[in-house]
């Protein structure tokens, strides 16, 4: 047997790490998910400001339009869609 691997076998190994690699970041995505990303003209930024501002989720539930709207980056139209979302 050869020392040194075929070019058949280099693909397959190539092809193989390019697979696990895929599946990882699409895992590694997955953790990084919050509920307020499933809210629409809410993004990384605004997702930010809120969990700085408020400090958890739960504050973020139990908040008027009016406070959600006080958070940096946030405007009316965006806090009365969060207030929505979780009531």
């Amino acid at each position: 047997m050869c020392q040194t691997p075929g070019l058949i076998t280099r693909i397959q190994d190539e092809a193989h790490r390019f697979a696990i690699e895929y599946h990882r970041s699409l895992r590694s995505k997955e953790q990084v998910h919050s509920i307020l990303d499933d809210i629409d003209g809410i993004g990384p930024a605004r997702r930010k400001s809120l969990m700085k501002h408020f400090k958890s989720l739960e504050a973020i539930r139990d908040a008027s339009p009016e406070e959600l709207a006080a958070a940096p980056s946030m405007n009316a139209a965006s806090a009365q869609k969060v207030f929505e979302f979780f009531h």
